[in-house]
């Protein structure tokens, strides 16, 4: 027997799955940046860089984590990338020997199967001389769902605000 439903109690049930829609899709886009964060650090162990072995499986594994036609930007020191196999080749040449991606704030905007969102970074990181710094900045990203359900970075801009050298540096947490 069907139990005929009044217009509000309808428009209630609708506006309670668009919300939930919404939630699971900002929680969705959350884990995404926080896997790709983790994958771009685990690119280093006690301040190397991983084998080559390793280095191209996670390079692989952060590249999937965008659209195929998407876009990594890392500013104009870092370069920009565009494409899964080219965003790979970029993950695949680490400039650092040590990072940790702190990604904070983030304010996600869900818009169907498209969101956006501004997360703020904290890093601390090493270049390959050996010079240990704070890197803080942010990053804007576009994403797109895809149809099985999967949230994909459609791009990625990371703008660094500042760069600040610290003595002794991160060498030694690597001991």
């Amino acid at each position: 027997m069907m139990v005929a439903m009044d217009d509000d109690v309808r428009r209630e049930l609708d506006d309670l799955r668009r919300r939930v829609g919404v939630s699971e899709a900002v929680l969705a886009i959350q884990s995404l940046k926080a896997r790709y964060g983790g994958l771009v650090d685990r690119r280093f162990s006690r301040g190397r860089v991983v084998g080559p072995d390793e280095l191209d499986r996670l390079a692989t594994k952060i590249a999937d984590l965008f659209t195929p036609d998407g876009e990594w930007d890392g500013g104009p020191v870092l370069g920009t990338a565009v494409g899964r196999e080219a965003i790979a080749d970029r993950m695949r040449q680490p400039t650092l020997t040590f990072s940790r991606h702190l990604f904070l704030m983030p304010r996600v905007t869900v818009d169907g199967d498209r969101a956006s969102a501004r997360w703020d970074l904290l890093s601390p990181c090493r270049a390959a001389d050996g010079t240990s710094y704070w890197m803080c900045g942010f990053e804007d990203d576009t994403y797109e769902r895809s149809d099985d359900g999967t949230w994909r970075h459609r791009t990625m801009r990371m703008t660094t605000v500042f760069l600040s050298p610290t003595d002794p540096g991160w060498e030694r947490i690597f001991h």
